[in-house]
């Protein structure tokens, strides 16, 4: 487990992590008809459940048991189940990308209030 000490980092693997996870949901879906496509999904909660952030911990509570790894199965890929996984993961990047705005923010504001 990778424990990120600096939010602005751990917000940006977060949005990477949320990035590659979009692409295996896509990928379900263009292959759903493919003869003996298995499920792939990916699920990073371990990754960032030992943070203290907030956004960390949310993130670790929707993403699943696993860190960062493309689990597959053997079930078959149901549209309607990988569209709502894609609606959930719309929302978790609106999120991070919300808290890195906040961290740049932030830093603006440190930034211009030394220079006064």
């Amino acid at each position: 487990m990778i424990i990120e000490n600096n939010p602005m980092r751990s917000t940006l693997h977060a949005l990477d992590l949320i990035a590659e996870r979009q692409k295996a949901l896509s990928c379900n879906l263009a292959n759903m008809d493919t003869p003996n496509y298995k499920r792939k999904d990916i699920s990073f909660s371990q990754y960032l459940g030992g943070t203290a952030n907030p956004l960390e911990t949310a993130l670790a509570a929707k993403m699943g048991p696993s860190p960062v790894t493309i689990e597959t199965s053997e079930e078959k890929v149901n549209p309607a189940t990988e569209l709502s996984e894609m609606q959930k993961n719309s929302l978790l990047y609106t999120v991070a990308a919300r808290r890195m705005t906040s961290l740049i923010t932030e830093m603006k504001t440190v930034i211009n209030m030394g220079n006064g």
